[in-house]
């Protein structure tokens, strides 16, 4: 594959988002064995919690704090799509969202992060 010269850097971009992903699995938010988020989705309320989330830290994007505090609302924002995108995909396939054996194929991290995004085609076979 040929070498992409991103115009807007989401090489880079998608490389912090994981890392700031990484980091709350090592904050006070999984700190015990399971996340408040899992107990959330396996209630059922997470598609309401997922785009609340989203819609709250978009709503306050830029109107707290400093441009680094609004840049965390930013991955905050992406954070929350990626859970919701999973819950999305889960739901599609009719998986239980977080029964042990559904937890959905196991990915390596590649070179280019886009070619991790499991298709319709992965899921349909």
């Amino acid at each position: 594959m040929a070498e992409i010269d991103y115009k807007f850097n989401e090489d880079m971009h998608i490389a912090a988002l994981k890392d700031h992903i990484d980091k709350t699995y090592d904050s006070h938010y999984s700190k015990e064995k399971f996340q408040a988020t899992e107990f959330i989705i396996d209630a059922g309320h997470g598609d309401g919690f997922c785009i609340g989330n989203i819609l709250k830290y978009a709503q306050r994007y830029g109107k707290k704090g400093t441009h680094t505090d609004a840049r965390k609302d930013l991955m905050k924002i992406l954070h929350y799509a990626v859970i919701q995108m999973d819950i999305h995909d889960r739901k599609t396939r009719g998986d239980d969202l977080y029964d042990e054996a559904s937890f959905g194929p196991t990915i390596s991290l590649k070179t280019n992060p886009i070619d991790n995004i499991i298709t319709k085609e992965y899921w349909d076979r």
